[in-house]
């Protein structure tokens, strides 16, 4: 048989089902990360305050918890490419919606908190039935190489369209950049809907919606080294969110000169994302959650320098940091999920995930501006970074945080061989 040139530069692991990913996500990221600056200066420009920037951040994140573990179990039940493409119809909708209100003028409150919760809504089922699509297409030790790589070209889209959407708020206005978000959804759901899923077992008939659920969590509770990073990251994510989403759009607009010099450090941001993810290409640390877990230390230093605040150059140094860090633990992370939780209970647990970390997020967001007005901004991001340090060192007293180590074959063998050395008379097979 012939081998196409195409082919044959695409690496072994890096297959249909997998490029199909890497280019939808890379699309949706362009379009997000500067859908997300135009969120929150159109809620300013609107005349809304820090309240008004919370409400409509914690509008999103609500319906993405109340709907995540539902979308698990939908995920691990119907085709997970339907569900997909199905929520990235919603997501487009909702941002259109979002940009006709803010062009025609005057957008009121409760309508971009509407929208934004549709698009929450459309995330909660997309986002784990995305995952476990993405951690069942790959296989083998090449595994971590290929996460690393997905993530830079997601991490590294979101660079171009946070430092994009920055320009492109200043320049012509926060409803065209919404439009162009609208757009680049419909894109990769069109390109999602080439998904093949002919690899991934039927599920059995029996058992409803709360019996899925019901066994998602007990994959999720039986493992320590999940459930207490999920917990860690439930303050972290929250308090992070509320940093970046909240105060960091208001100490540009007051402090550095509006949405450029923002849009400039969250793309710094994003090339540290790149940067970690090149990293991991090249390095496998051998205890992928030890490793991964003190890289979540930095993520406190972004609300200390807005804190401060620095200079944009001394807030994008920190945020390049910060995305270096968080890159390294998120291909961990996903490294560890794929070669620890079996591939047909990928996407519920995945959803348990994902409540965990985002449950607290609607609270943050929606606290943020109370909490200026009685503690101060700077006080408030200072308790943000304390937090982040706090959760993480505990999570660290986890002895299966500091010990579950990467499967490569020399450890799969040593497994085998300790195996056998403790039961040192084999078992009978049947005869044929």
């Amino acid at each position: 048989m012939v081998t196409s040139p195409t082919a044959s530069r695409r690496p072994s692991w890096a297959g249909r089902n997998y490029t199909l990913l890497t280019a939808a996500a890379i699309i949706t990221n362009l379009g997000g990360h500067g859908a997300l600056i135009a969120a929150a200066f159109a809620v300013l420009d609107a005349g809304g305050d820090s309240g008004d920037v919370g409400l409509v951040a914690a509008a999103r994140t609500l319906p993405l918890v109340l709907f995540l573990l539902i979308g698990g179990a939908v995920a691990d039940r119907l085709p997970r490419h339907h569900v997909m493409v199905a929520a990235n119809t919603l997501n487009c909708v909702s941002q259109a919606a979002f940009a006709v209100v803010v062009l025609a003028g005057d957008p009121q409150l409760w309508q971009m908190m509407l929208l934004t919760a549709l698009g929450g809504t459309g995330q909660a089922f997309f986002g784990p039935a995305s995952e476990g699509m993405l951690l069942s297409s790959v296989t083998g030790e090449q595994a971590g190489r290929a996460f690393a790589l997905y993530r830079m070209a997601m991490q590294g889209a979101g660079l171009g369209g946070a430092a994009l959407g920055g320009l492109l708020v200043a320049v012509i206005g926060p409803g065209w950049v919404l439009a162009v978000d609208a757009v680049a959804f419909a894109a990769a759901g069109a390109l999602r809907a080439f998904l093949d899923v002919g690899h991934i077992p039927r599920r059995a008939p029996g058992g409803g919606l709360v019996s899925d659920l019901r066994d998602g969590w007990r994959e999720f509770v039986g493992r320590p080294w999940l459930w207490s990073i999920v917990a860690q990251f439930s303050v972290v994510v929250a308090v992070v969110g509320a940093a970046e989403s909240v105060f960091g759009p208001l100490v540009a607009e007051d402090e550095l000169g509006g949405a450029g010099p923002w849009g400039l450090a969250l793309g710094a941001f994003g090339a540290g994302t790149v940067g970690g993810a090149l990293l991991m290409m090249r390095w496998k640390p051998r205890r992928l959650l030890l490793a991964g877990t003190l890289c979540v230390f930095p993520l406190a230093a972004p609300s200390a320098a807005l804190a401060v605040p620095l200079p944009v150059a001394g807030l994008a140094t920190v945020m390049f940091v910060s995305g270096v860090a968080i890159e390294v633990f998120g291909v961990s992370w996903m490294t560890a999920m794929h070669q620890e939780i079996p591939e047909e209970k990928l996407s519920r647990v995945a959803a348990y995930d994902w409540f965990g970390s985002v449950a607290m997020v609607p609270l943050a967001t929606a606290l943020a501006g109370p909490a200026e007005q009685t503690f101060g901004r700077s006080a408030s991001l200072w308790g943000c970074a304390v937090l982040v340090v706090v959760v993480t060192a505990a999570v660290l007293l986890v002895p299966d945080v500091r010990n579950l180590t990467r499967r490569t074959k020399a450890v799969v063998a040593a497994q085998a061989a300790g195996a056998a050395a403790l039961d040192p008379v084999p078992s009978e097979k049947p005869s044929a």
